[in-house]
């Protein structure tokens, strides 16, 4: 019994941690809550895996791709077909209001 109140102190320490980590690298976002950008999260370095996480497991959300244009001409469909087979990570993630 003992043992599992020290994993729970242990991971409440880690997610305050982390939830310091995304409140400084976090910035408003005109629906109230906050936005955090992918670059900024993969230039943390060893802590980017961890904050992915935390964004997750407090309901944010990866921000809507914006539609990849099409293009005119004869092969333009061709092209397109390509592109989208891509795997995109999102540019950004936002927090609803009141996580941080």
């Amino acid at each position: 019994m003992i043992e599992t109140t020290v994993h729970d102190e242990q991971t409440g320490t880690e997610d305050d941690r982390v939830r310091k980590l995304v409140s400084r690298l976090a910035r408003p976002n005109p629906s109230g809550g906050a936005t955090i950008e992918r670059a900024t999260i993969m230039a943390s370095g060893t802590d980017s895996r961890a904050i992915l996480d935390w964004v997750v497991a407090h309901a944010g959300e990866p921000e809507d791709l914006a539609p990849a244009a099409t293009g005119h001409g004869l092969h333009s469909a061709r092209l397109n077909d390509r592109a989208s087979a891509t795997v995109r990570k999102p540019l950004r993630y936002v927090l609803p209001p009141g996580v941080l």
